[in-house]
């Protein structure tokens, strides 16, 4: 196996209205090998301005891993299933990491655009 460049993982964030949401959408990506996994944290509290307005809102921070290779389909799948007009969906290259963690990741989610 060659070796796993930390930069081939990727760190995708999103919000969601609730964990019942965040639990739905992380299963699907799952599922559909977008991910290896995700850490959804409670208690996220957001201030925004949107369409003129500053908002609050109580959230669950999704944080994915993922591979910069399947980040297109992820984040494909990530706008339609999400409840948001326009969800917050960023993407931050990792510049480290261990090593076993990211070639789990990379044979989780695949590593290719097939």
């Amino acid at each position: 196996m060659s070796e796993i460049a930390p930069s081939d993982v990727t760190l995708v964030l999103t919000t969601a209205p609730s964990a019942e949401v965040a639990e739905t959408v992380v299963e699907r990506l799952l599922e559909g090998g977008l991910i290896a996994c995700a850490n959804m944290v409670p208690g996220v509290r957001s201030l925004y301005r949107w369409q003129g307005q500053i908002r609050r809102d109580d959230e669950v921070l999704v944080l994915m891993k993922s591979t910069g290779a399947a980040y297109d389909r992820l984040e494909a799948a990530l706008a339609e299933m999400h409840p948001y007009d326009v969800p917050e969906i960023v993407a931050v290259p990792l510049s480290e990491g261990l090593a076993p963690y990211l070639s789990w990741v990379m044979a989780e989610v695949g590593g290719s655009d097939e």
